[in-house]
């Protein structure tokens, strides 16, 4: 089982404005992470925290902020449902351009071109205060903010996945770069209902990415 992944709140450095400190894991960052996403997340996330709304930082760049590889798309944080009317409020006040979409698990607001979805209810999970405290407390470009723990990142996006949404390329590359982060036995437990997170966990076995999923005698 792999040691799990827990921060410390260090001066100084950090890749691309993030500053983290794992435990036994030496992470390797490829790639630059875009300015513009950075700059709005953290317009957005120091917004929230002094309207002391709860929120964690969620998605590609959670990922990201933990040493794996670069966002190229939105910004996805993390609230609780009771939250999101106020959430909107402070959006608006931001001067964002706000949306409540039909699906029912998230809304939406724009800083110009870029997305931030703020999601309450990610695929297999709920936004609640024990989701909040597993998260990790990271500074990402000086402000300080929770993260999405890896393995509640990873269930909700192979819990996602359907006969028509299943592309395996985007966990892959987090797996592969945060592979001693992952608790994998939780990950395995969490998702065996799901055909298709089963098939990509054998494919991460295939590759060397996951511990064992089998024992000697192939239990």
């Amino acid at each position: 089982m792999s040691r799990p992944f827990r921060s410390s709140r260090i001066g100084g450095g950090g890749v691309a404005g993030f500053a983290w400190r794992p435990l036994g894991y030496r992470a390797v960052v490829s790639g630059q992470q875009s300015d513009d996403l950075l700059d709005c997340l953290k317009r957005v996330a120091a917004a929230l925290r002094d309207a002391d709304v709860p929120f964690a930082l969620g998605g590609g760049l959670s990922a990201y902020a933990r040493g794996g590889p670069p966002s190229e798309n939105d910004v996805d944080l993390l609230i609780r449902e009771q939250d999101w009317e106020r959430v909107i409020d402070v959006m608006a006040q931001l001067g964002l351009r706000t949306e409540v979409p039909p699906e029912g698990w998230l809304v939406k607001a724009y800083d110009g071109d870029i997305l931030i979805d703020l999601i309450f209810r990610p695929s297999g999970l709920v936004v609640d205060d024990d989701l909040l405290d597993r998260c990790d407390e990271l500074s990402v470009k000086a402000v300080w903010m929770k993260v999405m723990a890896v393995n509640d990142l990873l269930v909700s996006k192979m819990l996602s996945w359907t006969e028509h949404h299943l592309d395996y390329g985007r966990a892959l590359e987090i797996t592969r770069a945060l592979r001693e982060q992952i608790n994998w036995e939780d990950l395995r437990k969490r998702t065996d209902h799901s055909p298709f997170a089963r098939a990509f966990l054998n494919l991460v076995e295939e590759l060397d990415i996951a511990h064992p999923l089998h024992d000697a005698n192939g239990r």
